[in-house]
C-alpha cells in the first residue's frame, strides 16, 4: 500500500508541476504541448538530474546548486529525437525547464 501511495503522490506532484509550468509559459506556448508531452518533459528533467550528478552536488553557501539550463535542454532535445517524440525548439524547452525549476523553488519557500 505504501508504494501505491507514493505513486499517487508522485502523480499529484506531477499534475501540480504541469499546471504551474502551463501558467509560467508565454501565451503562445500555453496550448502547444499535450499533457503527455509535459509528463515526458518532466521525466527527462528528472533523468537529467539523476544522471548528471546534480542531485549529488554540494550546495553553495546560500544553499543553492548551480544547474546549467542549456545542458538540461540539450539533453531533452537529444532524448526526444532518440525516443521519436519529435523536434522541439530549444527556446520552448528552456521555458519548460525554467518553469519546473521555478515551481521547485516555490515549494522551498512556503514557510
Amino acid at each position: 500500500m505504501r508504494q501505491e501511495d507514493d505513486f499517487l503522490q508522485d502523480d499529484l506532484d506531477d499534475e501540480k508541476t504541469i499546471e504551474y509550468i502551463k501558467n509560467y509559459l508565454p501565451q503562445e506556448l500555453k496550448e502547444k504541448f499535450s499533457d503527455d508531452e509535459y509528463y515526458y518533459f518532466l521525466d527527462l528533467i528528472d533523468e537529467y538530474y539523476a544522471q548528471s550528478g546534480v542531485l549529488d552536488a554540494q550546495p553553495d553557501a546560500d544553499g543553492c546548486i548551480e544547474i546549467d539550463l542549456e545542458k538540461v535542454v540539450d539533453y531533452m532535445l537529444k532524448e526526444a529525437r532518440k525516443d521519436g517524440m519529435g523536434e522541439y525548439e530549444p527556446e520552448e524547452l528552456l521555458f519548460i525547464v525554467q518553469g519546473e525549476m521555478d515551481y521547485a523553488d516555490s515549494l522551498g519557500h512556503d514557510d
